[in-house]
């Protein structure tokens, strides 16, 4: 993992895009898919947050693309359409977790609108799953491939912007 100085995460709910900031360049890019239920930030809403956020915990480092994640935890299974197909109700999380934390107490942190406790992530998914698409319960959903490579080059610590333009 590189740890290079300004990062920052900016995500765009009405572009469904992902961008890795150093200073005052774009270094990364990458379309996702964010809630389906729009945005929001209470306890079960199954929305994404808006607001700014941190990188607290980097999981899944050195595993393998498709590892499937419950509760942050490999489950020693590896995704597949036919393993889908035996769970279709399933959340997929996959490949790597960067688990987000809110910093404004009221909007993204505490109480009933605690972006950890509701546990946001911007993880891996399916290949098959749509991008550009607004499709998750409130995480940011991306590539494998494309968390992969972000993963790589943020902390735990980064600031991630998520907004609505």
């Amino acid at each position: 993992m590189s740890q290079q100085t300004a990062a920052m995460i900016k995500v765009s709910i009405a572009k469904q895009t992902l961008q890795l900031w150093q200073g005052d360049a774009c270094v990364f890019e990458a379309r996702v898919a964010t809630a389906k239920n729009g945005p929001g930030e209470q306890f079960g809403s199954e929305c994404t947050p808006r607001g700014a956020h941190i990188i607290r915990a980097r999981i899944g480092a050195g595993c393998a693309a498709n590892t499937v994640f419950v509760g942050r935890r490999p489950t020693g299974e590896r995704y597949s359409p036919a393993l889908r197909a035996e769970s279709p109700e399933r959340d997929w999380i996959l490949t790597r977790i960067l688990w987000l934390s809110g910093t404004e107490p009221g909007r993204n942190r505490l109480g009933q609108v605690d972006t950890m406790r509701r546990y946001i992530y911007i993880h891996g998914c399916p290949e098959e799953d749509p991008m550009g698409i607004p499709s998750s319960h409130g995480c940011i959903k991306m590539r494998n491939a494309d968390v992969i490579a972000l993963f790589d080059r943020v902390a735990v610590g980064t600031p991630v912007i998520i907004s609505e333009q």
